[in-house]
């Protein structure tokens, strides 16, 4: 029975890993859904267009971009698009460069194309102008900091009072499956009441939102608008495409006269440490899912142990120890269990001869044997079922780590991603083009941990034992072969250390 549970156990682990990793999570929903979705979202930003901007059907497009400025600095390097005043991405240059692509990052349109103004080595600004309107959009980028500001001034420059209702795009999200980076793709609502995450996509709106964020694996955007509280929207702009963004309150500004809104910004990674000392209520955007809560106290062990040791292999062994220590108790319990029920398997063995004819009557004596003896053939899986939910946490953790991103521990160059000791040529099936040697290595632990184990015992369930002792370690290298090798290191270290405990316990009479 346990043997099917543990199997069972594993199953679930590679259906539910396996499906996280080769499949984004889905972003697309029926056509219906899609139609009346949008509708309502057109309706509500068609009404509030503002007089001296274009309307909202010219939210879903934007001219090609010719051209682009690249604003350089020591941590990142930002493309505008000229012409649209806009961000295309942000290159993140420390360690491993990553893109952060936001397409049409704080787009405001206008009829009238922006162009270069100014720039210093701290700021850069577009303006626009006809004989209707002007739009200056003044980016203030310090070096030193993830933390920028975007001042917008709009003139009225005609002889009567319009209706304005600034639009701003945070950013375009790609959703197609040829962008690596969509299934860790989300949006961060807050409000004076509560932090929410949304799936880019669908369509969506919100009022009373005092900030708004878009991340990805590493990095995040997040806007907020100074001393205003707006309306946020997901639009569906293509089947495989959405756009963030903010709808400002509405005003009226009169001839020639003029307004200006101050934008607070955070580009940079998703590092609790770094946001809360920008704005700790932006913090919220960091999110591991389901088990958020574990995922959170074990990065903050994480990082702790990453503070005395000053390596991040390290600190992942620690942690792995932390918790096994911890779970150690039952750990023991399983493992006595185990010990028991190997003593047992020469009477069980003499109960299946016995009555190999009456299952019912077979599972009925073995039932017996077990409360005989007080042995409870379920108890050895507990400590396993214990470490799901801390395993799964960290899997989300690891996988979202910035600070983890090209940090080095023996031959492994990224701890975030599978340790790729030797790339070949050719490419193996199921296993591609990398030797990962961490996984090989925790699959032939297992292996021995099996043997050690599994109880002895004859006939059918010697057999069985046999298959398990081998399906299990190829199963679970083969899901963990192209994990982070952070994960596997983590899982590699428990194993260790119940195999020497299970070992002690065998050599105890």
């Amino acid at each position: 029975m346990e043997k099917r549970l543990v199997l069972a156990i594993a199953l679930s682990l590679l259906v539910l890993l396996g499906w996280s990793v080769l499949f984004p999570k889905p972003q697309l929903v029926g056509k219906q859904e899609v139609k009346s979705t949008e509708s309502s979202l057109v309706t509500s930003v068609a009404s509030t267009v503002p007089a001296v901007l274009p309307p909202s059907s010219v939210l879903a497009e934007t001219a090609p971009i010719t051209e682009t400025i690249r604003f350089i600095q020591k941590t990142r390097e930002i493309v505008f698009n000229p012409s649209t005043a806009s961000i295309v991405e942000i290159i993140f240059l420390e360690g491993k460069d990553h893109q952060l692509s936001l397409k049409a990052g704080l787009l405001m349109h206008s009829e009238v194309p922006f162009k270069l103004q100014s720039r210093t080595e701290e700021s850069i600004t577009f303006i626009a102008e006809d004989k209707n309107q002007r739009i200056i959009k003044k980016f203030y980028i310090p070096n030193a900091s993830y933390s920028i500001e975007l001042e917008t001034i709009i003139y009225n420059l005609t002889n009567s009072t319009v209706t304005v209702t600034p639009q701003l795009v945070l950013g375009r999200v790609d959703l197609s499956a040829k962008n690596p980076q969509a299934r860790y793709q989300d949006i961060f609502l807050g409000t004076n009441e509560k932090n929410m995450h949304h799936g880019p996509g669908k369509n969506f709106n919100s009022g009373n939102i005092k900030f708004i964020g878009l991340r990805d694996q590493y990095f995040c955007t997040i806007i907020e608008p100074d001393k205003i509280t707006t309306e946020a929207y997901i639009k569906k702009i293509g089947p495989q495409e959405s756009e963030v963004g903010l709808i400002y309150p509405s005003f009226s500004l009169q001839a020639n006269s003029q307004i200006g809104h101050l934008l607070r910004i955070y580009l940079g990674p998703q590092d609790l440490k770094v946001i809360n000392k920008i704005n700790p209520e932006w913090s919220g955007i960091i999110y591991f899912g389901t088990f958020d809560f574990i995922a959170q106290i074990l990065m903050q062990l994480l990082l702790f142990f990453f503070n005395l040791v000053h390596n991040w292999g390290v600190a992942i062994i620690i942690l792995s120890m932390a918790v096994y220590f911890l779970l150690f108790p039952l750990s023991m319990k399983q493992m006595r269990s185990m010990k028991e029920m190997q003593l047992l398997q020469p009477k069980i063995e003499a109960l299946r001869k016995e009555h190999k004819d009456n299952p019912q009557k077979l599972n009925k004596e073995i039932m017996e044997l077990y409360r005989e003896h007080k042995v409870n053939p379920l108890g050895g899986c507990l400590p396993l079922l214990l470490q799901m939910p801390i395993f799964f946490a960290l899997y989300q953790a690891l996988i979202r780590s910035s600070a983890l991103r090209g940090a080095h521990f023996l031959w492994i160059k990224d701890l975030s991603a599978p340790d790729q000791a030797f790339v070949l040529k050719n490419s193996i099936p199921f296993l591609g083009n990398q030797i990962n040697i961490l996984p090989i290595l925790m699959a032939i632990g297992m292996f021995i941990q099996q043997k050690v184990a599994s109880p002895q015992a004859t006939g059918e369930a010697a057999q069985q034992q046999k298959m398990m002792a081998i399906i299990m370690p190829i199963m679970f290298g083969v899901i963990f072969y192209q994990m982070p090798s952070g994960l596997v290191l983590y899982w590699f270290v428990n194993s260790i250390l119940m195999l020497i405990y299970q070992a002690r316990i065998n050599c105890k009479k």
